[in-house]
């Protein structure tokens, strides 16, 4: 009996031996989000507790607001440039500068730019009213300073009426970002060394129209955000603008103040308006421009945000020194 226990064991062993083995179970799959890559940023609301937001009030009440769109730019260009520009641009002061960044809205002002799909736009009404609102929140917690930085040409009158109710109206105290770092732009462009450089052997090309979606614009996104932009597709544009309007084209191109005055205040309008010159009436493509956007580098838009930028610190700092945090 028992070597016959013993030969079963050693023939199940042998029999187990023998046996293919079994295919370990596949690693389980991560339990997050595998589209979810983005990383915490230092004072960027939508990131922060309010226990994080309650120490940053310890040591600021300044609150940095894009105000910016989602319109189309061009073939190449993602349809919330605007928006994302603005906001990455504000994170990158927020780490030089204890201020908070607090985005309110997707969409601004974009009604011209409406023939083209995924446009979405407001009127100025609601958008001025949704961030006076939102700006009235973050008063209430003790923020007191607030810097409107306005991503989108649409949205200038809007902003500077958001910024005048806010100084009129609350205990608050608004600046639009544009005039507040024009000081130290200025500043930063006089202290810069004079070129020592031989006079060039050809005359410089003469400047291009290169508004909406040109090569500003994509040169920024390329340094901003560069995985949303796809080059391949950038196309330069063939204007059709109104035959008055390109007459005066150059002059405006030229900076001549009064053509560009004129011409800006009758481009770039909504189809209603029957100016014919919404974008779709002026470019097949939707950028607002005719340069080449071989022009378009990220080398460029890093020199010209880093420009913004260290402006902006500096104005930060010239307005903690003329009204510190906590003064009331």
């Amino acid at each position: 009996m028992a070597g016959s226990l013993i030969r079963m064991t050693a023939a199940a062993g042998l029999a187990a031996l023998a046996a293919p083995a079994m295919a370990a179970d596949p690693p389980a799959a991560p339990a997050t989000n595998p589209l979810w890559h983005e990383q915490k940023v230092k004072n960027y609301l939508p990131h922060m507790s309010w226990p994080e937001v309650a120490d940053l009030l310890t040591r600021s009440d300044i609150v940095i607001i894009p105000v910016a769109s989602l319109e189309e730019h061009g073939l190449h260009g993602p349809i919330g440039t605007d928006f994302l520009n603005s906001v990455e641009e504000a994170k990158l002061i927020a780490q030089q500068a204890d201020v908070l960044v607090a985005p309110i809205l997707l969409p601004g002002n974009s009604p011209y730019h409406m023939g083209f799909p995924g446009t979405i736009s407001l009127p100025a009404e609601t958008i001025q009213k949704v961030y006076f609102e939102a700006t009235q929140s973050l008063i209430r917690h003790g923020f007191k300073r607030f810097i409107f930085v306005n991503g989108h040409g649409g949205n200038a009158a809007t902003t500077r009426f958001i910024v005048d109710r806010i100084n009129q109206e609350t205990p608050g105290i608004a600046v639009d970002f544009g005039e507040a770092i024009q000081p130290f732009l200025a500043a930063a462009r006089q202290a810069e060394p004079r070129s020592a450089a031989p006079p060039a052997v050809t005359a410089p090309a003469p400047p291009l129209f290169d508004r909406h979606g040109g090569t500003p614009e994509t040169s920024s996104s390329l340094y901003l955000t560069p995985n949303l932009v796809d080059m391949s597709k950038a196309k330069t544009a063939q204007l059709t603008l109104p035959p008055h309007m390109e007459k005066m084209l150059p002059e405006v191109v030229a900076d001549d103040p009064t053509a560009k005055l004129v011409f800006l205040a009758e481009g770039l309008k909504a189809k209603e308006t029957g100016k014919r010159t919404s974008t779709r009436e002026m470019t097949e493509t939707g950028v607002w421009g005719v340069a080449d956007f071989a022009g378009a580098t990220a080398a460029r838009g890093k020199a010209n945000i880093t420009r913004r930028v260290d402006a902006a610190v500096k104005f930060i700092a010239r307005w903690n020194e003329l009204r510190p945090a906590g003064t009331k």
